[in-house]
């Protein structure tokens, strides 16, 4: 009896070893910022309200996955006007007809300087593969995801062809976690 309970208790351990920690994302203070040409310069702008399932653990990445989706009608560029045109045109993102942008992952993988997780972008009901290098700064029962990733905007169907808007999109993430 003793043994198997002696067993037991190993099983356990040696089980909650291998199993990824679940990761709390602190909304308030999440970063999900994009930059793009514009006609003057580099536009800027971001998105809040990040909703995130993390499941990561460094020594058991095949455990690991990301699941996020962001509310597309929070994109603010810092002009009004702009935001309407991103918010309320087919051209651009219509939050009203596709209100979420989500990401989910397939696998996650060890990198040159950190990590990097391969899986699905969809906005505008376009789903697309993508690669996020990111990197893990854990500390105690707190740490912060960084990655930046780009994509070409006509891949999921935003603006048209030509004009003053550049062709790639650039996302930044900074997003603070808990346990």
């Amino acid at each position: 009896m003793k043994a198997s309970a002696l067993f037991g208790g190993i099983a356990i351990v040696v089980a909650g070893i291998f199993v990824a920690t679940n990761w709390t994302v602190d909304p308030a203070n999440a970063k999900v910022a994009f930059s793009v040409g514009g006609p003057f310069g580099t536009v800027h702008g971001s998105f809040t309200g990040l909703q995130a399932t993390i499941r990561f653990d460094p020594a058991d990445l095949p455990g690991s996955s990301i699941e996020a989706s962001i509310d597309a009608s929070t994109v603010s560029s810092g002009i009004g006007l702009r935001n309407h045109h991103l918010r309320s045109e087919e051209q651009w993102l219509n939050t009203d007809k596709y209100p979420r942008i989500s990401f989910r992952s397939a696998r996650i993988e060890r990198a040159a300087s950190g990590y990097k997780v391969k899986g699905n972008l969809t906005l505008k009901n376009v789903t697309r593969p993508i690669e996020i290098p990111f990197t893990f700064a854990p500390n105690g029962n707190t740490g912060v995801f960084k990655g930046q990733f780009s994509f070409k905007r006509l891949d999921f169907d935003l603006g048209k062809p030509g004009g003053t808007v550049g062709e790639v999109i650039t996302i930044d993430l900074d997003i603070p976690v808990k346990k």
